[in-house]
């Protein structure tokens, strides 16, 4: 099956350049390459750039096992970014005829894939109050025939923090079938959240160093599960690529040895950034969102008729402020706003999304 355009990613790509303001970005601010390499006393002269360890350096094995409360290096393995990392676990397990459970709106990624493969797709909707969602809607789409259920926890574009008491029972749902619990947690980290794949045999986890840590463009990532797993992974992962490569794995190696240090930063851009949200929201009552305990964005709901699209391209146009438009994850009414960019721009860009509001008069 052809996939479909993947339409939050094309937006971004056809739209993203254009702004002054970006107010929908989910990574954390980037770190220059200086930065980075402040950070440790590193002679990259010496390094040969070679191929390097087929599934990932040893030593940033370690440092990303250290994310995690279980299992050894052999449940890692490494991938170009958490994308690929979602593609090749879905790749891997998945065959035509098996039945997937995802929860929307959320990434396209998750349903589409499985869709290409020739998957049965079940989705389930947040409750839109509070974007969450109980155990008992998964127990009423769930039969023997399912074989993985994907989540993102984090949730991009809600916010979602999914807790240890939901995990635990929808682990009893899948566990007498096997079924695999694929989580992206490329957003885990803020809040110290519990990891799939450290409480689930079959718990598969997926990140990269995309967000929290402030680093997409190392394009590095990883997953996290049992060695079966894994080794079924690796085996499919020699048709799609070769390695991570030595100078991205040292990258990678040195930004994990300092992952306090990138968290605590990512702590406080986003701190500031959510009373900033805060206090603007009491002055524009026209918008509203649940703001996150985790995680780098939420979903900006707004309470005038226009269409998320048509929205987000007029106030581009007229005042560079960047917007993923809800009609991406197939919600109307909403924005995806970004909590992690630049304080100064972030507050900037709101004030002149109240000032495009006021001069159109949006009732």
């Amino acid at each position: 099956m052809r996939l479909p355009d993947f339409k939050v990613e094309q937006w971004m790509n056809d739209y993203e350049n254009d702004a002054i303001y970006n107010m929908t970005d989910t990574c954390v601010k980037a770190l220059t390459l200086k930065e980075l390499l402040d950070c440790e006393d590193f002679d990259f002269n010496e390094l040969t750039l070679d191929y390097g360890q087929i599934t990932g350096d040893v030593e940033l094995k370690k440092e990303i096992l250290s994310l995690y409360a279980s299992g050894t290096i052999d449940n890692i393995t490494t991938a170009q970014g958490c994308l690929q990392a979602n593609e090749l676990v879905m790749n891997t397990l998945l065959e035509k005829g098996d039945e997937v459970i995802c929860v929307v709106p959320g990434y396209q990624q998750f349903v589409d894939v499985p869709k290409s493969i020739g998957c049965m797709v079940r989705l389930i909707e947040f409750d839109e109050y509070d974007w969450q969602v109980g155990v008992k809607k998964f127990r009423d789409v769930f039969n023997s025939s399912t074989k993985m259920i994907i989540l993102n926890n984090p949730s991009n574009p809600t916010g979602t923090e999914y807790s240890n008491d939901f995990l635990n029972a929808l682990i009893e749902v899948c566990k007498p079938y096997g079924t695999y619990i694929l989580c992206d947690e490329v957003y885990r980290g803020l809040n110290q959240e519990v990891s799939i794949s450290d409480i689930y045999e079959n718990g598969i986890s997926t990140s990269s160093l995309s967000k929290v840590f402030s680093l997409a463009g190392l394009r590095l990532g990883w997953i996290k599960a049992n060695e079966y797993v894994i080794h079924q992974i690796n085996v499919r992962r020699d048709y799609s690529m070769i390695s991570t490569g030595p100078l991205v794995d040292k990258l990678g190696w040195i930004a994990l040895k300092h992952k306090d240090e990138l968290i605590l930063r990512a702590k406080n851009i986003i701190s500031t950034n959510k009373n900033i949200v805060h206090e603007w929201l009491k002055e524009n009552p026209r918008f509203e969102c649940v703001l996150p305990d985790g995680g780098t964005v939420c979903f900006l709901k707004y309470y005038f008729d226009l269409k998320s699209e048509t929205f987000a391209k007029l106030l581009l146009a007229e005042k560079g402020v960047f917007f993923v438009p809800g009609s991406c994850f197939d919600k109307e009414y909403y924005f995806r706003l970004g909590l992690a960019q630049d304080s100064k721009l972030f507050k900037a860009g709101l004030n002149e999304l109240s000032n495009f509001v006021d001069e159109h008069l949006i009732s």
